[in-house]
């Protein structure tokens, strides 16, 4: 659960200069596609959380992915923005990485610029990032190479504050096993219905193309959903 509601959270952070939640999402990914994700986790905890200070901001989340019998592992991105100026501008460095129970994620960092806004009353917030990535040799069968990522993000409120539709999607470079480059997208629009200020629920649908690892078949383009409860801190 990648970023998944980052500007839901600037908002309130806005008002009080920190908000930070935590997510229960069940996963039906490997009900859907039996075969070629049967080791996918049944339930993910997603803690993140966003902070802002006179320089610009900080932004976190940790995705704790469990399974029937396992952690399957632990998945983390932290960001720093940077403001230039007062019109929306910032600078943003970016560090995703991990362990799970195999050894580790293929960590990266990221360095680039990006462009937040909002409305007036901050119902509607959006970002858009523009990044370089390099991706490390973390593990076995794995390399170090170069990449660029276009990602956007956006958040709304409506029904007077009860419905919250937020996510993100990201554009990346990949590299295939034979080192050709391949486009990755990855996104995750969730929709949360707040019955109170501090409780909601709600689901996350993960769409993805050459994102999932899948040595069953060739298939590459998955819509995995879940349903989700959180808590506002």
């Amino acid at each position: 659960m990648k970023k998944i509601v980052f500007m839901a959270l600037m908002a309130v952070a806005a008002l009080s200069a920190n908000a930070q939640n935590v997510q229960v999402h069940y996963d039906f990914g490997r009900h859907l596609y039996s075969d070629q994700e049967n080791g996918r986790q049944s339930v993910t905890v997603t803690l993140e959380q966003f902070k802002a200070d006179q320089w610009g901001s900080w932004y976190y989340f940790v995705d704790l992915d469990l399974s029937n019998k396992f952690m399957e592992g632990a998945y983390t991105e932290i960001s720093r923005e940077f403001n230039i100026g007062n019109k929306g501008f910032a600078a943003h460095v970016e560090y995703d990485g991990g362990l799970n129970r195999f050894g580790s994620f293929q960590q990266a960092a990221l360095v680039g610029a990006a462009y937040n806004g909002h409305t007036a009353d901050f119902s509607k917030t959006w970002s858009a990032q523009l990044m370089y990535k390099r991706y490390f040799k973390s593990y076995d069968y794995t390399s170090a190479y170069n990449s660029v990522q276009l990602t956007g993000v956006w958040g709304l409120n409506f029904a007077d504050k009860k419905c919250t539709f937020s996510g993100f999607i990201d554009l990346w470079r990949g590299e295939k096993a034979n080192g050709n480059g391949q486009l990755v997208i990855l996104s995750e629009p969730q929709f949360w219905y707040n019955i109170t200020n501090h409780f909601s629920v709600g689901t996350e649908v993960e769409i993805s193309n050459n994102f999932i690892y899948n040595t069953y078949d060739d298939k590459s383009f998955f819509i995995n959903p879940t349903l989700a409860v959180k808590w506002n801190f």
